[in-house]
């Protein structure tokens, strides 16, 4: 009897310890946007705001070209997830149901692209952005954010794709539907899940990327929310109420999206893991 109570508990008494392990970071961030500086300054943690205020965000939001960097990481940031599932689509569909040659070595290298580092590129893609004279643009930058959100998305999607039985495809062909018809009418509505789960992986990794904008984009006019965060950090020491007024609101469009895609992010991410 205790041992069977004790199998029951351990492992939500675990799942609590690590969700508050992760929660609480989080929380803390929150808290401290809101926290007067003299809460925030005080030698014994308060662990709730003893009263709320809404200045550090007022002092964020009036950072300079503050709309320029919503603006700027909106665009970038859509237009690369965008594109990636575009080129994925089609990726995924050639992998998951054609036969040629080569095509492990295709699926492997997708595979090593996702699994290295795409740092170390980093010296070689400001050469080709400086000799092509497009520093300072976000155009390099989308392709750039496309690149390293591609890899994940062919290889999930390619799972989604291998799991639709291929007789769906082949009825409506029958039926009188073009290869392409069948796509976009049988297969298409299946990926869901799929495109749900890599488009919020891609729409993560695009929004938080900091290191390649610092390198191509050294004017203010071209940078993107990231770079905004270091901006409360000066030599007389960080305004720590503004940072994490300022890392809240970066990290708001990140929480909306999830709130709306959870359901089929989580069962695309399950389901693409296994498949295929």
């Amino acid at each position: 009897m205790k041992r069977s109570l004790f199998g029951r508990l351990w492992p939500n008494v675990t799942a609590l310890v690590l969700f508050a392990g992760f929660v609480f970071p989080v929380y803390w961030m929150f808290a401290t946007a809101f926290k007067p500086t003299g809460d925030i300054i005080a030698e014994d943690p308060v662990w709730f705001p003893t009263d709320v205020t809404l200045d550090h965000f007022r002092t964020a939001v009036a950072a300079d070209h503050f709309w320029t960097f919503v603006t700027n990481s909106l665009t970038v940031t859509v237009l690369a997830v965008v594109f990636s599932l575009i080129i994925a689509l089609a990726g995924s569909f050639a992998l998951a149901r054609m036969r040629f040659r080569g095509r492990r070595g295709f699926v492997i290298g997708f595979m090593v692209a996702q699994m290295a580092p795409w740092e170390v590129m980093i010296i070689a893609m400001y050469m080709i952005v400086r000799d092509a004279s497009m520093l300072n643009s976000l155009v390099p930058l989308t392709a750039f954010y496309m690149m390293m959100i591609l890899p994940f998305t062919i290889l999930t999607l390619r799972g989604f794709v291998a799991a639709v039985p291929v007789e769906l495809e082949e009825a409506a062909m029958v039926d009188g539907c073009t290869r392409m018809q069948a796509f976009r009418r049988v297969i298409l509505p299946l990926l869901a899940p799929g495109l749900m789960a890599t488009s919020m992986f891609g729409f993560i990794t695009a929004w938080n990327e900091l290191p390649l904008v610092l390198v191509l984009n050294k004017d203010a006019e071209a940078q993107t929310l990231p770079l905004w965060l270091t901006s409360f950090q000066s030599v007389f020491g960080d305004d720590w109420g503004a940072t994490m007024a300022a890392s809240s609101l970066f990290a708001i469009p990140i929480l909306v999206l999830f709130v709306f895609l959870q359901r089929r992010a989580v069962s695309g991410l399950t389901a693409g893991a296994v498949k295929g």
